[in-house]
């Protein structure tokens, strides 16, 4: 029996000794699994950190070069802007002494500052760009209009044969085509008394009596052609050195004339396609092309 009792005690002590070994495996095992779990778990923390830094920095990159694209597409239209500025300055110096520029210049200083304080849109750049191009337009027409009234008339009455009334037709015609700064004289001289109307290069236009009898339309198509033959004479010598001048009109003045009259609305028997009245429309405020 005492042989038995000591394997049992040996047993069970080896089995309390094994179960203690399990256990403190477990032990083992369950603290192994945390540390790797934290660590799992601050692995992933860092990634989501550098995650969210990546996707910061990208946002960032992102901003900053859609900046960048929209300041340089600000920059690609300033030229411009600048040749319209540098154009209307010259504008305005021969304008000296001639007509008041204040409000051209506000208007030009204005649209100068918009285009300075713009860094995202070029379309400010651009809308202002036009706005100085309508400004140049602007002091050319009233240069022209001031122009025409310093011209020499001839001397003698405005109207003999065609009465007063007959005058005031043609004068309201000619002052509804543009041309109330222009004079305005009856005379049967024009193409030796063949032609209705003619422009003289001092400035003022002459008819012939006739003519106050036209229709509105055919009234209006006469001065507005004659008033026409006005604007080429002031841009006379680079009309006649234009090249376009001669391969699109053959060099004829009438023939621009009509197209001239066109582009203002009052056409007469002679047309003309859309580029040769892009082209004449220069001519009315004194730009050769």
């Amino acid at each position: 029996m005492s042989v038995i009792r000591r394997v049992l005690s040996v047993a069970m002590v080896a089995a309390l000794m094994l179960g203690a070994g399990v256990v403190a495996r477990a032990v083992a095992l369950d603290e192994d699994r945390a540390a790797v779990i934290a660590e799992l778990q601050s692995l992933a923390q860092s990634t989501r950190t550098a995650q969210m830094r990546t996707d910061h920095l990208e946002g960032a990159i992102a901003i900053a070069e859609k900046d960048t694209a929209a300041r340089a597409a600000v920059l690609e239209v300033r030229p411009a802007f600048v040749a319209e500025i540098t154009a209307l300055r010259v504008a305005m110096e021969g304008a000296d002494g001639k007509i008041d520029t204040s409000a051209h210049r506000a208007a030009a200083m204005s649209a100068q500052e918009s285009v300075l304080a713009e860094r995202k849109n070029p379309a400010t750049v651009i809308a202002a760009t036009a706005t100085v191009h309508a400004l140049i337009d602007r002091v050319g027409q009233d240069i022209g209009s001031w122009e025409a009234a310093q011209y020499a008339a001839p001397s003698g009455p405005a109207w003999s044969s065609s009465g007063p009334d007959g005058f005031a037709r043609v004068r309201a015609a000619l002052d509804r085509v543009g041309g109330g700064g222009v004079g305005l004289y009856e005379s049967a001289s024009c193409a030796g008394g063949t032609a209705p109307a003619c422009a003289n290069s001092s400035g003022y236009i002459k008819y012939r009596a006739d003519i106050v009898d036209w229709s509105v339309d055919r009234l209006n198509w006469a001065m507005a052609h004659e008033l026409a033959h006005i604007y080429q004479f002031r841009v006379w010598g680079a009309l006649t050195s234009s090249d376009v001048y001669y391969s699109s009109f053959g060099g004829d003045p009438e023939f621009l004339a009509n197209c001239m009259a066109v582009v203002r609305g009052y056409p007469g028997s002679i047309g003309c396609d859309s580029e040769q009245q892009s082209w004449a429309s220069g001519i009315w405020v004194g730009a050769v092309r």
